[in-house]
Order: C-alpha cells, then sequence, then structure tokens
C-alpha cells in the first residue's frame, strides 16, 4: 500500500518529534484500527517510551491515491482515545 504525507502531517509530525518511520510502522501494525468515517481511518499503536506508555495515533484519508496520511500525534491518555488497547 502507498501512502504520502500531508504538509500538515509533516509539519505536525516534525513539531512532535514523530519520523515518518514509526508512522509507517503504526501504518502497517497497529494495534487499533478505526473507522471514522468513509474518507478516515485512524491507525493506533500502543507504544512504550521510558518506561511510560504512550497511545501513537495516525489519521489516514483513505479515499485519496496513494493514501494521504493527515496528521500523527501521541498521548498519554489511553484510555480517551485506545478504545480496545490495554
Amino acid at each position: 500500500m502507498d501512502f504520502k504525507f500531508s504538509n500538515h502531517a509533516l509539519a505536525r509530525m516534525d513539531s512532535r518529534g514523530i519520523s515518518k518511520d514509526t508512522v509507517l510502522d503504526i501504518i502497517e501494525q497497529p494495534d487499533e484500527v478505526a473507522i471514522e468515517d468513509e474518507s478516515i481511518t485512524i491507525y493506533s499503536k500502543l507504544v512504550e517510551e521510558n518506561s511510560k506508555p504512550y497511545l501513537y495515533r495516525v489519521f489516514v484519508n483513505k479515499l485519496k491515491n496513494p493514501r494521504l496520511i493527515i496528521t500523527a500525534y501521541k498521548t498519554s491518555k489511553i484510555r480517551k482515545y485506545g478504545n480496545k488497547i490495554r
């Protein structure tokens, strides 16, 4: 599957210290995949950093060709966003 990073995603990833490799790994091996609507899919993965769990979330527009990565972030609010994780 081919993916393209939007300018917004690249800017947000840079400001949040998230690499392209990390985002692609999350898409390839997610812990959870959620359908937000007919165009947006959210890939989530729980990752431990410095002995603390973080939930990474990657938003992808699946109607674009190649699929467009819209944004990515990590959060410590696992219960809020990680519906099936943990």
